[in-house]
């Protein structure tokens, strides 16, 4: 379901918070449209955490740090990176009223940023709304071959050490599955949001400042597994 939200109604960070509560969140057409859509899929994509999976090759790239992985060290690349065109996808949703929402979400922190480094070089990250203990995960983006894969690694051992309960993708893609995301229909997300909105993750429980080794990373995975 998408429904065109028209020019006099204002999009407030407290109005977005109060549509992902609901199960419902924005997009656009493209870039240059300035208008917004209310979303609510009738199949809704999840990871559900205790069934995230990955390859052994990609377990062996996280484990041997090539990458730097952080949190919340630079949004606003990675908003840049997750806008910008890619081939098969020639087009982008994230246009000038979706930077300005997610942004002010992101300085009251209910909104997150994964990056991920090659030396002193932004190749890839993602970006998602934290509400209660539940994550919606927005986009991502890779420069560099698996960098988006160990972004995503690194953010369900965060949501698993933070008490996390839900991670929503939104959609699921053939990308997607291979890490256990599937569909469940709309009123099954609802009860799964209705139980994750009670308490609150810890987005930062495996720290902050400094960036967390793949060995770090990939120990939280096995010890809630």
């Amino acid at each position: 379901m998408a429904n065109r939200e028209t020019a006099l109604i204002e999009i407030t960070p407290e109005v977005l918070l109060k549509a992902y509560a609901c199960g419902i969140f924005p997009m656009a057409e493209s870039a240059e449209d300035p208008a917004l859509y209310w979303i609510e899929p009738e199949m809704r994509g999840i990871i559900p955490l205790d069934r995230f999976h990955f390859t052994t090759r990609l377990a062996r790239t996280v484990r041997s740090d090539r990458f730097t992985v952080t949190i919340n060290r630079d949004f606003d690349g990675v908003l840049d990176g997750c806008a910008e065109p890619r081939p098969g996808r020639p087009r982008t949703w994230i246009n000038a009223r979706i930077r300005i929402l997610y942004r002010k979400l992101y300085e009251r922190r209910h909104c997150h940023s994964v990056e991920v480094y090659d030396g002193e070089t932004l190749v890839g990250g993602l970006y998602g709304v934290t509400l209660g203990r539940a994550f919606f995960g927005e986009s991502m983006f890779h420069s560099a071959r698996d960098a988006s894969k160990v972004a995503l690694v690194h953010l369900v051992a965060r949501l698993r050490a933070g008490g996390f309960r839900l991670l929503d993708t939104q959609f699921v893609t053939e990308h997607l599955k291979t890490f256990g995301a599937i569909e469940v229909p709309r009123r099954q997300y609802h009860k799964l949001l209705e139980a994750a909105l009670g308490g609150e993750g810890d987005f930062g429980a495996l720290g902050v400042k400094r960036p967390v080794t793949g060995a770090h990373a990939l120990a939280q995975l096995e010890s809630a597994s």
